[in-house]
C-alpha cells in the first residue's frame, strides 16, 4: 500500500523507493536554494540582519531543514536509515502537539487584525538604542518615535511585544503574555504566521518536512516584508521601503498582510491536521 499519514489503526503506509526516493532529493534540493547564502555568509562570518533571523530566533538549524521525512506513520521501503516518524512520539510530544493544536484552532477561529501596520519593529526602538545598530533608521530616532506616537500599537502577539522598549509597551492596546497566547494570537499577525514554521519543526518528524518546509517558505517572505516595514534603512541589500509611515505605504502593508494571512490560513489547516493525531 502506497501513499502517506496514518491508514487505520495499527496501520503504516508504504512508500516504495521510487516513490519517495525523488521526494527526498526535490526537499533538499529546495532547502539547499534557501540557505546557501546564509551558509556561505556564516562560513565567511558575515551577518545579514534580514536572513539571519530564520535560523537565531528559529532555533532549527540548515541541516535539520534539509532532512527529509514523509510525516507519521509512513514506513519507506528499501530504506537504510533508522525512521522516526514511525516511532511512538513520547508524551512530552503528545502534549506540544495539543498546545500547538489548541493554538492553531484558536488563532484560525479569529478574524485577521491587519491595522498594525508592523509597528512592534518601530516600537523596539522606541526612546531607545535600536536593536540593529549598525543600520540607519530611514526617519532618523525622531522620526521614529513620531510615528510610533502618531500611529495605535495594537500587537498581538507576546514573542514582538517582548522586545518593545520599557517606553513603548504602555502604549500597546494590549499586554500580550506567554500566558495568554492562546487567547491573543491571531491570523493577521506576522509573527503569528512566521511561527507556523517553528510548530511545524517542533514536532518534526512526524510532522512531514514538505509541510516544514512550505511554511519556512512563508517565513522566509514574510521576513522580509517585516523587515521592508521597519524602521531601519536596508535599501543597501535591495530591500526597498514599505514605509508605513504614509497612508500608501500602510495600504501597501495592508494588501502584502492580508496575502500572507490567507497563505498561512492554509498552512495552519495542514499543520493543524498533521498535528492532531500526535495530540
Amino acid at each position: 500500500m502506497t501513499g502517506a499519514g496514518r491508514t487505520g489503526a495499527g496501520r503504516k503506509a508504504v512508500l516504495a523507493r521510487a516513490e519517495w526516493e525523488p521526494r527526498q532529493a526535490a526537499h533538499e534540493a529546495r532547502v539547499d536554494a534557501w540557505t546557501a547564502g546564509h551558509l556561505s555568509r556564516a562560513d565567511r562570518g558575515e551577518k545579514h540582519p534580514v536572513e539571519d533571523f530564520l535560523f537565531s530566533y528559529y532555533s532549527h538549524r540548515p541541516g535539520r531543514l534539509r532532512r527529509w521525512s514523509p510525516g507519521l506513520d509512513v514506513v519507506l521501503a528499501d530504506h537504510d536509515g533508522p525512521q522516526p516518524w514511525c516511532d511512538e512520539p513520547r508524551e512530552a510530544v503528545r502534549s506540544r502537539a495539543r498546545w500547538v493544536v489548541e493554538l492553531l484552532c484558536e488563532t484560525a477561529s479569529r478574524p485577521a487584525q491587519l491595522g498594525c501596520f508592523g509597528l512592534h519593529e518601530w516600537a523596539m526602538t522606541y526612546q531607545d538604542e535600536p536593536r540593529h545598530r549598525e543600520w540607519p533608521l530611514r526617519l532618523g530616532a525622531k522620526g521614529t518615535n513620531d510615528v510610533v506616537e502618531a500611529l495605535d500599537l495594537r500587537c498581538t502577539h507576546h514573542d514582538a511585544f517582548r522586545f518593545f522598549t520599557a517606553s513603548a509597551r504602555p502604549l500597546n492596546l494590549l499586554q500580550p503574555a506567554r500566558a495568554d497566547q492562546v487567547t491573543h494570537e491571531q491570523g493577521g499577525c506576522l509573527h503569528a504566521n512566521m511561527d507556523l514554521y517553528k510548530w511545524s519543526y517542533k514536532l518534526s518528524p512526524w510532522v512531514s518536512s514538505d509541510l516544514v518546509a512550505d511554511c519556512f517558505y512563508l517565513t522566509r517572505r514574510v521576513r522580509v516584508l517585516d523587515m521592508r516595514a521597519s524602521p531601519y534603512d536596508f535599501s543597501e541589500l535591495g530591500y526597498a521601503p514599505v514605509p508605513i509611515e504614509t497612508p500608501e505605504g500602510r495600504a501597501d502593508y495592508v494588501r502584502q498582510q492580508r496575502s500572507f494571512a490567507e497563505e498561512a490560513a492554509v498552512l495552519r489547516t495542514r499543520l493543524t491536521a498533521e498535528a492532531a493525531p500526535l495530540a
